[in-house]
């Protein structure tokens, strides 16, 4: 039956959801040449491959089968056949009221309740995250070949035209990997979408699932998404042949994209942005993220970063500019720090004001009680680091958490391996931290494990620092052999974490995570291990004295706090309820 024939009929008075339904069925099925029982109704019209023109087409044929108008933006207000179906018989129930915003007091922590990852080395989990660092994984390897022939773009000279100085970075396998099917997603937009859209959406379900929380149950709440990302260079990889540039390539090229994919498949209704600072980009997105939330713009906040490596041109241009190690390793304050390796990856926080992650039993890996970002200014030329700016934005942190920085005893650098940064990075943390200290500040810099991912990069370091605070042990910082010589550890009250080592209990363990962009903009982040859940306060009712007397002694094991033990009960400290949205899911990553 022809799209024509389908629509020649007169209209219709009765209008109930089965009989729009079928109608809209059978005609998005002569429009696209298929069968009717093809049409997945639950699916957008325009992800079933009708483009805007087909649907002003369909709007005005439903108008005719109707025998009324049917206004335009119903369409997009209810974008499928089930709902626009439902909607247009009156059975569709009325769009709640938007719940006023919940301001949070002014510096509540936020709590860290789910954490995703895809990491070089074959780490996708939190799990195999930590293993790796405890292990003192390198996963530096030899460019792929599914990437470029190393061996045509290298050249020992960093001075050669259009080459490369090394042969190295921090690769992922099989980059092209994705679950389309799952996401709903047509093989021909799949191949269209960058890889980094691909990989955040991937890790952002899976950071969703480890918080214990249905992707899907999110739909329409005031969830945020904050991502950084920089390089574009799937066009440059796929050919940059204009003959294949179709109908997906702006979506799919776009990095605005990358957040706002997530927040589309999901029905995320929070802010939504890309953050691009280079270095910074993933720690200056949990910054926004952790405002938002305090502001009441969200409820729940991902956060993070992505990079992949797809075409040669910009480690030429990193080589150019001097930044490259050759050797292949990011050696953190170490003597022999020389430059360092690329890396690629994706990784994703899910952040909740703390008061709603106690209220919902969350899993609370560590609590961000600070952040900060600020810019470098006039220092000397555009890329170079400013040591009072850093400075200033670890302080700043670290009064937005009201903790003394005498108190905090880890950082996660920055810590490329660069000549120039490392002993600008550690004067500055020098100048905050060094005062009243009783121990040196210990420093470790994921990026000798997995190379430097850019704006993906603080992200890393945040899901380092959090997994060490959950299991109260700090990784080691590799290729620590001597230490460089141009920083004064000493006066700086500093040393490097070179080996795995407990991390020694103190009245609250704090850490600082550290990214700086290259253009400029720094961000801090301030963390504190999670909270003891056994000594959360829990409220109680009873209708007398003595039934409340009873409540307390049954929760806490036959003591009360008035008899020294610890005070009314919580949750564990670790699994507890599901958090709001759904009970926890299976598996892991699509």
């Amino acid at each position: 039956m022809s799209y024509a024939q389908v629509n020649s009929g007169a209209g219709r008075d009765t209008t109930s959801a089965e009989d729009v339904t079928a109608f809209l069925r059978t005609s998005v099925a002569a429009l696209l040449d298929v069968t009717p029982e093809s049409v997945d109704t639950g699916r957008p019209l325009r992800d079933l491959g009708l483009d805007s023109m087909r649907i002003v087409s369909l709007v005005a044929a439903l108008s005719q089968h109707l025998d009324r108008p049917v206004p335009g933006w119903v369409v997009w207000q209810y974008p499928t056949i089930t709902a626009l179906a439902a909607h247009l018989a009156g059975t569709a129930p009325l769009p709640a009221a938007p719940a006023a915003p919940v301001r949070a007091e002014d510096g509540e922590p936020i709590a860290v309740v789910g954490l995703g990852c895809r990491l070089p080395g074959g780490v996708d989990t939190p799990e195999q995250l930590w293993q790796a660092l405890t292990d003192g994984l390198d996963a530096v390897r030899e460019v792929p070949a599914d990437r470029w022939n190393v061996h045509e773009w290298l050249d020992p000279d960093p001075r050669a035209p259009g080459r490369m100085n090394t042969r190295w970075g921090g690769f992922l396998d099989d980059v092209s990997r994705f679950d389309a099917e799952l996401f709903r997603i047509s093989p021909a937009e799949a191949r269209h979408m960058d890889p980094q859209q691909r990989m955040a959406l991937e890790v952002a379900w899976a950071a969703l699932e480890d918080a214990r929380i249905v992707p899907g149950s999110l739909s329409g709440s005031r969830t945020g998404v904050f991502l950084g990302a920089m390089a574009q260079e799937y066009h440059l990889a796929t050919g940059a042949d204009p003959e294949a540039i179709g109908t997906h390539s702006a979506v799919g090229w776009d990095n605005s994209v990358i957040p706002a994919r997530i927040a589309y498949t999901l029905g995320l209704q929070g802010p939504v942005m890309a953050v691009a600072t280079a270095c910074s980009s993933s720690l200056t997105a949990t910054h926004l993220a952790v405002q938002s939330l305090r502001r009441g713009e969200s409820d729940l906040a991902l956060a993070g970063g992505v990079n992949v490596m797809l075409h040669p041109h910009t480690t030429v241009a990193m080589t150019k500019f001097g930044g490259m190690n050759p050797d292949g390793q990011c050696r953190a304050f170490d003597a022999g720090a020389a430059g360092y390796v690329r890396g690629e990856g994706a990784g994703v926080v899910v952040l909740r004001r703390l008061s709603d992650a106690l209220a919902a039993g969350d899993r609370v890996y560590a609590v961000i009680r600070g952040t900060a970002v600020n810019n470098d200014g006039a220092s000397n030329g555009l890329t170079a680091p400013n040591p009072q700016a850093q400075a200033d934005v670890v302080r700043a942190a670290w009064q937005d958490a009201g903790v003394q920085p005498r108190d905090v005893s880890y950082v996660e650098a920055h810590g490329t391996g660069t000549l120039l940064g490392d002993p600008v990075e550690a004067e500055a943390l020098g100048t905050v931290f060094a005062e009243g200290r009783t121990e040196n500040l210990r420093l470790g810099s994921a990026k000798t494990n997995f190379g430097h991912l850019e704006p993906a990069a603080g992200v890393v370091g945040l899901l380092k620092t959090a997994l060490a605070l959950h299991h109260g042990e700090l990784p080691a910082s590799l290729h620590f052999d001597e230490p460089n010589p141009h920083i004064d550890f000493e006066r700086n009250r500093l040393s490097v974490v070179a080996e795995h080592q407990p991390w020694p209990a103190a009245p609250r363990r704090y850490a600082g995570v550290s990214g700086f962009g290259f253009g400029g903009t720094n961000a801090h982040v301030a963390l504190e291990e999670a909270p003891d859940r056994r000594r959360t306060l829990r409220p109680l009712t009873a209708d007398g004295e003595q039934a409340l007397q009873d409540s307390v002694t049954a929760l806490t094991g036959g003591t009360t706090a008035s008899g020294g033990a610890p005070a009314s009960g919580g949750a564990p400290a670790s699994g507890g309820a599901p958090a709001s949205g759904g009970a926890p899911a299976s598996g892991g990553a699509p």
